[in-house]
């Protein structure tokens, strides 16, 4: 199995433009939302517990992030615990409010990630590996922690393999 460093640095080497990055800080959230929203129905109650397509797919994403590292997964199980919340409310309006806002946030989530990928000059990093589609909210929540002065060891040994975030953005203007 890829170590945190392997994935974050994979996924990194294609979100060096800090326009890129930015997007994702958007793009990133409303797509992990829009699926935990299309993925709240059908939902069932097992033994007193509420239970959807969304929950499974959490669980299995959290283990994954768990795996990697402790740290890092519990913060990312918690933010899946919240995007599963506000899919399981959303889920439980109307079809209309359901899949209106399962497929608009969605659809502009990825409008957002392509807009950054247009100032990268370079396709998604999921392009090459599937993976980078359960990395891609790790590496967000990385990027948020690098900002706010944390984790300097890990965002060096990500530059180290990746190379730094552009100080200026040599992509497209």
């Amino acid at each position: 199995m890829k170590s945190l460093v392997d994935h974050l640095s994979q996924y990194a080497a294609y979100h060096r433009d800090p326009r890129n990055i930015a997007s994702h800080f958007i793009g990133i959230p409303l797509i992990v939302v829009a699926v935990a929203v299309l993925l709240s129905r059908p939902s069932w109650s097992v033994a007193g517990l509420w239970l959807s397509p969304a929950v499974l797919v959490a669980l299995a994403s959290a283990w994954f992030y768990l795996r990697l590292e402790v740290r890092l997964g519990v913060l990312m199980t918690v933010l899946l615990g919240l995007s599963v919340w506000l899919g399981q409310v959303l889920a439980a309006q109307s079809t209309g409010v359901w899949l209106g806002s399962g497929i608009g946030l969605f659809v502009l989530g990825w409008v957002i990630q392509f807009v950054g990928h247009y100032y990268e000059g370079r396709k998604p990093a999921f392009v090459d590996d599937v993976s980078g589609l359960i990395v891609g909210p790790l590496f967000v929540v990385a990027e948020l922690a690098f900002l706010l002065g944390l984790r300097h060891d890990l965002k060096e040994q990500i530059e180290q393999r990746a190379g730094p975030v552009r100080t200026r953005a040599h992509g497209r203007a």
